[in-house]
């Protein structure tokens, strides 16, 4: 059976590779998403991307997935600190949830200390970089299993 996994990106994740290149890498979000699809096809997944500065869009996206997803990977950006919405979103789904972060958030400032999401996700990987994001596909994979 193939798995139908969403990641969702929020809010300037579509500037990969171009800003601040000594947190975020070099690599675009296309380049994560080549990479991500590569490990999918090896383990019969379906992957659907996302990615919206637009906190309402990502709040419908989250609650699309509630029927079409078996899980949900999600770098909510600057969200992830302020988005009540998006924490709501998130708690009404059925399948399991990963939270992402490229960065070690709490390595950093400390308002980005406090997640709104942590609360409604199965586990959370951060300080990575963009190797995080194939990390989730397989810890996604072993909470579907």
């Amino acid at each position: 059976m193939k798995h139908n996994i969403i990641i969702i990106n929020g809010p300037n994740l579509n500037l990969l590779g171009e800003r601040e290149k000594e947190k975020y890498g070099t690599e675009t979000l296309k380049d994560v998403e080549i990479a991500c699809d590569k490990l999918a096809s090896k383990n019969n997944i379906q992957l659907s991307f996302f990615q919206s500065n637009i906190e309402g869009e990502i709040v419908t996206k989250i609650q699309e997935s509630r029927q079409k997803m078996n899980g949900l990977i999600i770098n909510a950006g600057g969200y992830t600190h302020t988005s009540v919405a998006i924490h709501d979103a998130l708690k009404l789904l059925k399948i399991p949830i990963i939270e992402l972060h490229i960065t070690n958030i709490y390595n950093r400032e400390d308002f980005r200390h406090k997640s709104m999401i942590s609360q409604v996700s199965n586990g959370i990987i951060c300080g990575f970089g963009t190797k995080g994001y194939l990390m989730s596909i397989e810890a996604i994979m072993d909470l579907i299993k």
